[in-house]
């Protein structure tokens, strides 16, 4: 019998040849991969999030953590396609042009993937029309927008324009964060929503999934 539990707890303590093994012999046992996913790596990922909202954790810890659910994922994913099992819904992550920052970034996606989503990343210095393009190839629901220079936050704007223009903004939700970014900011270039961390995007998506 597969102790869920287990597999969460080596997850959130960072250890990632265990969630490895204990993973690969829960599917020896013929055992769900969804169920692997929403009973194991996704409840250990929460808890992760959550305490990295209440500043119980820090950055090194979501990282190992984040490790550990990748060592699962990895093995997870070709069941996952075998039994066609679907993503909560895709988003489209990226540095917007000009700015080279990526760590927030790579903490969103990571946290985005601990919840099921499936997480296309562009990397840093993505233009508009590179975002557009992503958003229609992969009929994504989300585009996450990051910056870290107040210089490069008008691509954020830039980009909800390119999207008005390729006739798909009622198509996407768009979210954005960064240091310098805020609520009042998103509100002016008409984002769908603002984080101010990468656990909160997550909760945020999922409200706006519900709506």
């Amino acid at each position: 019998m597969v102790d869920f539990s287990s597999i969460t707890r080596a997850l959130m303590a960072g250890k990632a040849d265990e969630v490895k093994n204990l993973v690969s012999s829960a599917l020896a046992e013929n055992t769900d991969p969804a169920l692997l996913i929403n009973e194991a790596l996704i409840p250990g990922m929460s808890t992760i999030g959550e305490r990295f909202r209440k500043n119980e954790i820090y950055i090194p810890e979501v990282l190992i953590a984040a490790r550990a659910m990748h060592a699962g994922l990895d093995i997870l994913r070709p069941k996952l396609v075998e039994h066609k099992v679907e993503p909560v819904a895709t988003i489209v992550l990226g540095t917007v042009k000009g700015d080279l920052h990526d760590i927030g970034k790579n903490l969103v996606g990571m946290m985005f993937e601990g919840a099921g989503f499936q997480v296309v990343d562009l990397g840093v210095d993505v233009a508009p029309e590179k975002y557009v393009a992503s958003v229609q190839e992969n009929n994504a629901q989300f585009l996450g927008l990051s910056a870290l220079l107040t210089t490069t936050m008008p691509q954020m704007q830039s980009t909800i324009s390119a999207l008005k223009v390729a006739g798909i903004r009622e198509q996407v939700k768009v979210l954005i964060g960064g240091a310098p970014v805020t609520q009042d900011y998103a509100d002016k270039i008409g984002a769908d929503g603002y984080s101010e961390d990468a656990a909160s995007a997550v909760v945020l998506a999922k409200e706006l999934l519900g709506a």
